[in-house]
């Protein structure tokens, strides 16, 4: 286990040092002078140049890049130049709000995907088993940023239970933050719980047709006893890979519900920042996000291991 784990380590690591550099090149190499955008085209030449001695674009961008991977690793993002504060600051205001919403997502997605998935499979082929499946397929073609608008229609604006948008804040108790983010969870999560669903169901019933589920069922195991002592934790390996897909995706890409509901996650801030042409807390969001998604990849990795040893004996 340990040089599995070691390998991993190894892979992350890596993995976060091309992003770094792909992530640098895209915002600070490529053609343009990015104190010119900051400013405007309407600045002056002397404006324009002492921005970007302020922000350190007259160094070599080999100079830039480790000051920016340093600053990194010692907690240090730079000062947002349209908010005039550090950008660390503003990041992990917005994630108190990002990682709780893609957490109850995530939690409501796992929930309604493993219940209907393995509800279908164990209806294979019967009315519960198409029911079911219809619904997935509509709430894949569903998009969610419209699914978001249909619950503020028929939740905040007919029956009044929720605020059309905004956030109480964390100030006003935990069950209030909860209760402004559950809306905005749900539309989250109804289309990635068709996905997974889907696929639950699939593992399910690839599992199903082995040979030791029907020795299990031959030594006069039920039916629910194979199917959670045996079948389910073999199948769990794809479902396991989507989810911490699915998971990194809700992280990411929380951006379009979050202005749909108005909410001040860290999505909205990357959308105000892009509109401002605020690069510096562009490029440090970007570096989070895509830091987040390998880590739960690396996470996804070691609970392989854990499920299935031979996923391990393999890699070793």
């Amino acid at each position: 286990m340990g040089l599995f784990l070691f390998k991993r380590l190894g892979t992350l690591l890596a993995t976060l040092l091309g992003a770094s550099v792909v992530i640098f090149l895209v915002l600070e190499i490529l053609p343009g002078n990015a104190a010119q955008i900051l400013m405007g085209p309407d600045a002056s030449p002397e404006a324009v140049q002492a921005l970007a001695v302020k922000l350190g674009l007259d160094l070599p961008p080999l100079t830039r890049y480790w000051q920016w991977l340093g600053g990194l690793l010692v907690g240090d993002m730079g000062i947002s130049y349209s908010y005039s504060t550090p950008v660390l600051e503003l990041v992990l205001e917005r994630l108190s709000l990002t990682v709780p919403l893609a957490l109850m997502a995530m939690t409501l997605t796992t929930v309604l995907a493993l219940v209907t998935g393995i509800y279908a499979a164990s209806h294979h082929n019967r009315a519960g088993d198409v029911g079911m499946m219809g619904l997935a397929q509509i709430g894949i073609a569903v998009p969610n940023f419209w699914f978001a608008i249909l619950l503020i229609l028929f939740f905040s604006v007919q029956l009044q239970w929720f605020s059309a948008g905004g956030f109480a804040g964390w100030d006003e108790g935990v069950l209030q933050g909860f209760k402004s983010l559950l809306l905005p969870a749900i539309s989250l999560a109804v289309v990635q719980a068709a996905i997974l669903a889907r696929i639950t169901r699939s593992a399910l019933l690839e599992v199903l047709r082995e040979d030791f589920v029907r020795t299990a069922r031959a030594k006069g195991l039920s039916p629910r006893a194979t199917l959670w002592g045996h079948v389910l934790r073999n199948a769990m390996i794809p479902v396991i890979t989507v989810m911490g897909l699915q998971f990194a995706n809700l992280l990411a890409g929380t951006i379009v519900v979050e202005n749909v509901f108005y909410l001040p996650g860290l999505g909205r801030l990357i959308f105000q920042a892009i509109s401002n042409r605020d690069l510096i807390v562009v490029r440090n969001c970007v570096m989070l996000l895509a830091a987040m998604v390998i880590v739960v990849n690396f996470v996804v990795d070691v609970l392989y291991a854990v499920i299935d040893p031979r996923v391990k004996a393999s890699d070793i």
